[in-house]
């Protein structure tokens, strides 16, 4: 099993809405995921507003990619790099720290995740 960044078992993020690279409600990763989703947060207003001005609206239902359309209050398995771009204008989500990949302190500082956890 995945581990955490607090170094224990990997837990779920969510399954409703149904999260994760893989659809699973984990916060994992692997080939083929080239977004590293990896950063379990709940979402916020702010946070999905930033998000569509950079060209990720994760407000918008796509069925396509089973995808419900996110709003306040729904956690989601993040892409890294997206955690990291909100870090640096001042509206990261909040995080699961136990939900969130080992793999996520590859690009983030364990100490900024841990600034925002839930």
């Amino acid at each position: 099993m995945p581990t955490n960044v607090l170094g224990g078992v990997l837990k779920s993020c969510c399954t409703d809405p149904m999260t994760g690279f893989y659809r699973d409600g984990y916060c994992r990763t692997g080939p083929g995921d080239h977004g590293v989703h990896t950063v379990c947060v709940v979402m916020t207003e702010e946070f999905l507003d930033f998000s569509a001005s950079v060209g990720n609206d994760l407000s918008t239902p796509n069925d396509s990619f089973e995808f419900p359309g996110l709003t306040a209050g729904d956690k989601w398995c993040l892409c890294v790099t997206r955690w990291k771009e909100a870090l640096e204008v001042g509206c990261a989500p909040k995080v699961i720290l136990e939900a969130t990949h080992s793999s996520a302190v590859e690009f983030v500082d364990l100490e900024d995740l841990k600034a925002h956890v839930v």
